[in-house]
């Protein structure tokens, strides 16, 4: 079965945010943006990408890219039943973990950071 595809991006900010248990007024303290700014973003939001990173430090999370032929096995790993992780428990036996070589080939290529 394929894994569901992820919501639109205001919606899993809008639902990050509730599962931590915030409110909008929370994310004053949390990024120094105002409930009405917030609420603007949540409802209608097109937020440029430095305000993408800002709340994503609020909610303590993490925008990424993932290629195309990868997101299967991304969203596969991330629909798994989080109550036990046989490889959270030795974190240097990778044989159980479900992102081991996930993204291997997007390691930084020294070429690459100059242009």
């Amino acid at each position: 079965m394929k894994p569901k595809p992820p919501a639109p991006l205001m919606l899993q900010i809008k639902a990050r945010r509730k599962a931590l248990g915030l409110k909008q007024n929370d994310m004053l303290m949390r990024v120094g943006m105002l409930r009405q700014q917030y609420q603007h973003l949540e409802s209608k939001g097109n937020p440029r990408l430095d305000t993408l990173t800002l709340l994503s430090r609020g909610l303590n999370a993490e925008i990424m890219l993932i290629p195309i032929e990868k997101l299967d096995r991304v969203l596969a790993a991330l629909n798994q039943p989080t109550t036990h992780c046989d490889w959270v428990e030795d974190p240097n036996d990778f044989s159980n973990n479900p992102w081991q070589g996930l993204l291997d080939d997007l390691q930084d290529d020294d070429d690459d950071t100059n242009h």
